[in-house]
């Protein structure tokens, strides 16, 4: 296998404690350095990976020991700081989305490519078991040709337990660029890329009240639309419809479901890595559970940047840039919709990744180490 791929980690909230459960002990890659705003919450983390250095931004993106910088700082920054991993000749793997807006993602995506170095991009939760089942039963003729598809995501907020929520109701943020890259993501891998959107939004309130924490019964300025809904025409004439609501209460509808002319999916959450996928064939008389066929097993967040590391540039990242870029530019043309009253067509295309085959946990993992 060789030395482990050296890896710094730039932006150490919430979401970097599920990173750290795949990649502290994998065999392929080392944690070299961490760096963070709060230099205390830094230092706390580097001292819980032997061998790994809390560092200023600065400072770990000219570390000769790190080759990939995990950028996960919140969306305002992601390109600021995938840029300046970029131009330090560092390959990138991001958070998402990939951007806070299209024309700031088309530059990441095309400063690397000049930059000859690989980037990659969350979510990688379409790898597990649960969507490549999914898509494998689709790509099989399992339900016939595909006409349509149904994504939904409502919750009442992230307020409710963030104890820092701002960033969600800021540029960058909102259900749609917050959530939407699991839906849009799967329904991709699921269909294949877009080709035009029609999008309607609205907005609930002007304030949302922070429900935990620290900051808790603080009020922060909505500056984003709450609710978003559309339609996505897929290049091969599928159409799927999708709704993120930071503003309904619960739903009982399916994640996902795909209809095709003999037969419907019912999709998991995309948001999560496995979860049953279960068939409708017609003419049948019930729902019927497929066994899974494709995917990395007992996956967690971090498998795409493994992926991108296996990948040794040999083949394209399953999780790459082109393919959150054309994600980024579907939702952001969504919003555009929404707000100029018209049908967009989208200027991207990303060919859909190589299916993920069945891969056992011993296959891509390592025991996780103690504390994370």
């Amino acid at each position: 296998m060789g030395d482990p791929h050296g890896i710094g980690i730039v932006g150490l909230g919430v979401i970097s404690r599920a990173y750290l459960d795949t990649l502290a002990g994998h065999p392929g890659v080392r944690v070299v350095a961490v760096a963070d705003l709060d230099a205390a919450r830094s230092a706390a983390v580097a001292a819980a990976l032997p061998g790994t250095e809390a560092l200023s931004v600065e400072g770990l993106l000219r570390h000769p020991d790190v080759r990939t910088v995990l950028n996960l700082t919140i969306p305002a920054a992601h390109a600021e700081i995938s840029l300046g991993a970029i131009d330090a000749g560092r390959n990138v793997y991001v958070e998402k989305p990939l951007a806070a807006t299209f024309p700031d993602g088309r530059s990441v995506v095309e400063r690397a490519g000049a930059a000859g170095v690989r980037l990659g991009c969350a979510p990688d939760t379409v790898l597990g078991t649960g969507i490549q089942t999914a898509r494998a039963a689709v790509d099989g003729g399992l339900i016939g040709r595909p006409i349509s598809a149904s994504a939904v995501m409502v919750t009442p907020g992230h307020e409710r337990w963030h104890p820092h929520p701002d960033f969600y109701y800021t540029e960058g943020g909102g259900p749609l660029l917050d959530m939407g890259p699991y839906y849009v993501s799967a329904l991709v891998q699921l269909l294949g890329p877009v080709r035009a959107v029609v999008g309607a939004a609205s907005r609930l309130r002007a304030e949302r009240v922070i429900g935990s924490g620290p900051r808790v019964g603080e009020r922060i300025p909505v500056e984003v639309d709450s609710h978003v809904t559309g339609v996505l025409e897929h290049v091969g004439g599928a159409l799927s419809t999708i709704t993120t609501s930071f503003d309904a209460v619960a739903t009982t509808a399916a994640p996902i479901e795909v209809h095709g002319e003999t037969g419907t999916l019912a999709v998991p959450d995309p948001n999560r890595f496995d979860g049953e996928v279960r068939h409708f064939a017609l003419g049948g008389t019930g729902w019927h559970v497929l066994e899974p066929s494709a995917g990395y097993v007992g996956a967690s967040r971090g498998i795409g940047l493994v992926d991108l590391v296996d990948a040794d540039g040999q083949r394209p990242p399953r999780a790459g840039g082109e393919f959150g870029l054309h994600v980024l530019e579907t939702m952001t043309a969504l919003l555009r919709s929404a707000a100029e009253g018209r049908r967009i067509e989208l200027t991207t295309v990303a060919e859909r990744p190589v299916p993920v085959p069945l891969t056992r946990p011993e296959e891509w993992a390592a025991p996780r180490t103690s504390g994370h």
